[in-house]
């Protein structure tokens, strides 16, 4: 009798042992599944507790608008942490950049499109410094984005004088201003159903969504992206295969810094002025979205459409926490535990390869 009953139990247990490990591969195969599971979770328990608050048009249009930025830059934060490195200074190098693309409009005369592509060339400049103390110098990417976080923050400090540009100052009168109309232009707004209720999404949004199909089709399809994901897996296994890691890593940091100009345009028409204090938050929830998901943070692994789903559950996280009338401290204890799970379940992840 005995033995039966721990025959029987030896079998349940292995019939357990058995899902778990299915699900361990099929969460090692599809990345995405994770964060998606989350967003849908939080999404239906958001809008039970306010009142289908969260899941009106208007709503997900803020929401949307309010994602953008810190999706942008999000991307070239998950290019980094593939490259199994990390970039602290992803916000403070966007706000500089977006103050070097306001002060030159409006300070010196020079037309909208020299100025955006003045804060390109600012940004990648940033990014290559990164790369170069990275590769070159050989400094940690933690310590390297930590230094450059202080030195961007004090750069846009000095250099913005402390102060904002409004939208009187940036052309955001279209008719008189066509073409300096460029600065702001991705905040224009398009209505999608009723003009009063329907969702309002901004040329924001919409180029932020067109960064992510154009970098996920070169990270799937193009040598580039096979380098970065070689790179992040085993640096030395990449060398021996003829990988050039060092320039691979120093463009993976010049292309994030492009990033840091893109994503400052977006600001620019988000906000409708330039400040030294837009986006403070930006820096840690890149990071917590590229984490949520399903990016290792040890490098080799991940994908841009989880990060997307991971950007949308910091908002839906936040915002729902809001309209749900939760004291705001529980915001960043939500934010933190999430961040907690997420590393903890991509090292239980990492294990199915062992």
């Amino acid at each position: 009798m005995e033995t039966t009953v721990s025959a029987d139990a030896s079998s349940a247990f292995a019939q357990r042992k058995g899902i778990v490990s299915k699900l361990q591969h099929w969460l090692h195969r599809y990345p995405t599944l994770s964060p998606a599971t989350v967003l849908l979770l939080a999404t239906i328990i958001f809008w039970f507790s306010s009142d289908g608050k969260i899941l009106k048009a208007a709503t997900i249009g803020i929401m949307l608008q309010q994602t953008a930025v810190m999706a942008t830059l999000a991307i070239g934060q998950t290019l980094i942490v593939i490259t199994a490195g990390v970039d602290l200074a992803v916000g403070t190098g966007m706000i500089f950049t977006h103050l070097v693309v306001a002060k030159f409009f409006a300070e010196r005369g020079v037309g909208a499109i020299p100025a955006l592509l003045v804060g390109l060339a600012v940004g990648m400049a940033l990014g290559a410094f990164h790369g170069l103390m990275v590769t070159k110098i050989r400094l940690p990417p933690f310590i390297t984005t930590l230094g450059t976080f202080y030195v961007f923050q004090s750069l846009a400090l000095l250099y913005g004088q402390a102060k904002s540009l409004p939208k009187t100052r940036l052309g955001d009168d279209a008719e008189t201003r066509a073409v300096d109309g460029v600065l702001l232009w991705t905040g224009r707004e398009i209505t999608l159903g009723n003009a009063q209720t329907g969702l309002k999404i901004t040329i924001g949004v919409l180029l932020m969504l067109l960064a992510y199909v154009v970098f996920n089709y070169v990270l799937s399809n193009t040598a580039w992206g096979a380098h970065v994901y070689a790179t992040g897996d085993d640096k030395e296994a990449a060398r021996l295969a003829g990988i050039d890691v060092n320039r691979v890593i120093l463009s993976v940091y010049i292309v994030a810094g492009a990033l840091y100009a893109f994503g400052g345009w977006i600001q620019l028409g988000r906000s409708l002025s330039a400040s030294h204090n837009a986006a403070v938050d930006v820096n840690l929830e890149t990071i917590t979205a590229v984490v949520i998901g399903g990016t290792s943070l040890f490098g080799g692994r991940g994908r841009l459409f989880g990060t997307l789903v991971g950007a949308l559950v910091v908002t839906v996280f936040k915002f729902g926490l809001k309209v749900s009338d939760v004291n705001p401290y529980w915001q960043n204890f939500a934010i933190g535990a999430l961040i907690l799970v997420a590393v903890g379940l991509d090292q239980w992840i990492r294990r199915v390869a062992k």
